[in-house]
């Protein structure tokens, strides 16, 4: 499953987005297993932002990190005790950004199984494991239509093992299994088969698309 990922990300030509805005870094780390596994996190509920949502592991970038990939392996050091020898990065994807206007600049890694990470309790609450598999073959709990200036985006939502995957960590993982996967796949699209969630609420479906009701 992972011979031609490398290649096909490094062959990926990333968008990077213009902005003059703050900067952070993820990593999506692959774990090589027989059947490889996505690693993510879920922070702690005590927090006051973005408590309790599912996430990559990563970070703002600070004024002594070289660059956005030393930024997110610091995070993923300090977050869940990864040591960033044992990362063999596979590529980069597109920046993203958030609802906070931070630019986001996810990495992809393999790491391998097993390994002894412990979560930042001051951050997080679970680290776990979640089998590519699931999103390869699109096992979707719904998806979210959320509009950006003036464009629908068709962002996937997963649900598993009573946790949720959805919104930024979502849609970077189009990218990954549209770019590394080759999979039929896009946030522009309508998916043919799934039920759908309109952000916000207020949007009316009418014969020429989506209209937002005043």
């Amino acid at each position: 499953m992972l011979e031609n990922l490398r290649e096909r990300l490094q062959a990926h030509r990333p968008r990077r987005l213009k902005l003059d805005l703050p900067e952070a870094a993820v990593l999506m780390p692959i774990i090589d297993r027989p059947e490889p596994t996505l690693l993510f996190t879920r922070r702690a509920d005590h927090l006051t932002t973005h408590s309790g949502q599912v996430a990559f592991p990563g970070g703002k970038r600070e004024a002594h990190d070289p660059d956005l990939l030393a930024t997110a392996l610091r995070e993923s050091h300090e977050e869940i005790a990864l040591p960033r020898e044992r990362v063999e990065l596979l590529g980069r994807l597109s920046d993203v950004l958030s609802l906070h206007g931070i630019r986001v600049t996810p990495y992809v890694g393999l790491i391998p199984p097993d390994l002894p990470l412990v979560p930042d309790l001051g951050e997080l609450d679970a680290i776990f494991e979640v089998p590519l598999s699931l999103f390869l073959e699109d096992r979707r709990h719904h998806t979210d239509v959320i509009p950006h200036d003036g464009v629908l985006h068709y962002v996937p939502n997963y649900h598993v093992g009573g946790q949720v995957i959805w919104g930024l960590s979502a849609m970077m993982l189009v990218e990954l299994l549209a770019e590394g996967f080759g999979r039929e796949i896009s946030l522009h699209r309508e998916p043919a088969d799934s039920r759908l969630c309109y952000f916000p609420e207020r949007l009316l479906r009418t014969r020429d698309g989506l209209v937002r009701t005043p």
